[in-house]
């Protein structure tokens, strides 16, 4: 699929002198690798917050669960408005 991006010239130019290093026309298959790299890294991220978001079940008491609920709540309700 294409698309378009904005690129300085600078890293425009670095990116032609990877392509050209490795017998590259274009610079897709380096942007391809690019953000195959940073999407799995993302996705390390939210894999590991979620992790550690799981790992606090059980740490408040009921009355504690009960006043962040309604703390969540009322920010949701603000929020919309």
């Amino acid at each position: 699929m294409r698309t378009t991006i904005e690129l300085s010239n600078e890293k425009r130019a670095r990116l032609l002198a990877i392509a050209a290093r490795r017998g590259l026309r274009g610079y897709s298959q380096i942007i391809n690798e690019a953000l195959d790299l940073y999407l799995a890294r993302e996705e390390e991220k939210r894999s590991a917050a979620l992790s550690e978001v799981l790992s606090l079940r059980g740490i408040l008491t009921d009355a504690e669960a009960r006043e962040v609920e309604a703390r969540i709540a009322e920010a949701w309700r603000k929020w919309q408005s």
